[in-house]
């Protein structure tokens, strides 16, 4: 009895400080988790020079972690930087009249032949007017959203080196210890030995398919649209790439979303051969990158449906900002696999 009792207050205590430890690190979640998931996508450069270096630990972290910031981390910062600074810019011009969005919606719809104006009007969007304000309105918004955006990363460079300092020191052990950190916390884990290797060899592998198969294969697309963009002297090329990365996780449609509609404004404008190109671009080029990359990077094994890479990004997004884009799609495949693991226990892991 008194066992069973001191294992139900160290069992309460355990649980007590496990919780009060994830409260200290709450404001720097964001720092933590990217650390956890850098180590994890770049341990196997890890292993590979400790290999050929004989074992040198400190001196193997160090070169994987130089790395990852020159690979990983430092571009995205840069692209950031560039997207706020480009975000400001557009909010001025249409605050300033000089790119008027709802003036562009106004020319486009008298464009349209009388019978594409009459199916407008049966779908509620013959109101001109109307249609322009709201658009115009919501091109200002996303406008403003970032040059406010470019205003407090200016007011929080403090906190945002503090977190880059933290992730990257923490980054630095997860690289050189990591091993050691897997091996205690699966001693821990109350599961059989089969379930264990089951679980961490579906957790890394869903990782690394996750970022890689998400992030790589979105940063592609939005950096093939920008290009595009950039050669046929749209504005706001930078913008409308990194619109594009976040758009291809929808499903079948993506990042047509943004370079379909300037394809039929080519179009009504007379100007043929940029529509012609900038849709054969985005067909032949953007759109079958998915379809080359994905099953590449990511594996038949580890790939989701379609509809719950869609709902678990959107989900990700609503609760947890841009580290969402990542966190809503990892906790949707544990979700399926931790769901296997139970249904088929003593399933043998398959091979990484």
């Amino acid at each position: 009895m008194n066992t069973t009792l001191e294992q139900k207050v160290f069992l309460a205590l355990l649980l007590i400080v496990s919780i009060a430890f994830g409260w200290i690190l709450l404001p720097f979640y964001g720092a933590v988790f990217w650390a956890v998931i850098l180590a994890i996508i770049f341990a196997p450069l890890q292993r590979r020079l400790q290999r050929r270096m004989g074992h040198r630990r400190n001196l193997t972290a160090i070169i994987t972690l130089t790395v990852c910031l020159v690979v990983a981390v430092l571009p995205v910062i840069l692209i950031a930087g560039l997207l706020v600074q480009e975000g400001s810019l557009l909010y001025q011009q249409m605050e300033s009249g000089e790119l008027d969005v709802g003036e562009f919606v106004g020319g486009a719809k008298e464009m349209l032949p009388e019978s594409a104006q009459r199916q407008l009007q049966r779908f509620g969007l013959g109101n001109l007017d109307q249609m322009r304000d709201r658009l115009a309105s919501g091109a200002l918004q996303g406008s403003q959203f970032l040059a406010t955006k470019a205003f407090s990363f200016g007011q929080g460079t403090f906190q945002f080196l503090v977190s880059f300092f933290v992730m990257t020191y923490l980054l630095f052990f997860f690289i050189r210890d990591g091993r050691d950190l897997v091996a205690k916390i699966r001693r821990a884990m109350p599961l059989s030995d089969n379930q264990k290797r089951r679980l961490f060899s579906k957790f890394t592998r869903v990782v690394r398919a996750t970022v890689k198969g998400n992030i790589v294969v979105a940063a592609t697309q939005g950096f093939l649209g920008g290009v595009i963009f950039a050669v046929m002297g749209i504005p706001g090329s930078l913008l409308w790439g990194v619109m594009m990365a976040f758009l291809s996780l929808l499903p079948a449609i993506g990042a047509g979303l943004i370079w379909a509609p300037v394809a039929i404004y080519f179009l009504l404008q007379g100007m043929v051969l940029q529509s012609v190109i900038l849709t054969l671009y985005g067909v032949l080029v953007i759109g079958l990158v998915d379809n080359f990359l994905r099953p590449i990077l990511v594996g038949k094994d580890t790939k989701m449906p379609d509809y719950l890479v869609l709902i678990s990004t959107l989900g990700g997004l609503a609760l947890f900002g841009l580290n969402g884009f990542v966190i809503g799609p990892l906790i949707a495949a544990l979700f399926m696999s931790s769901w296997a693991l139970f249904i088929a226990p003593d399933a043998k892991p398959s091979p990484r």
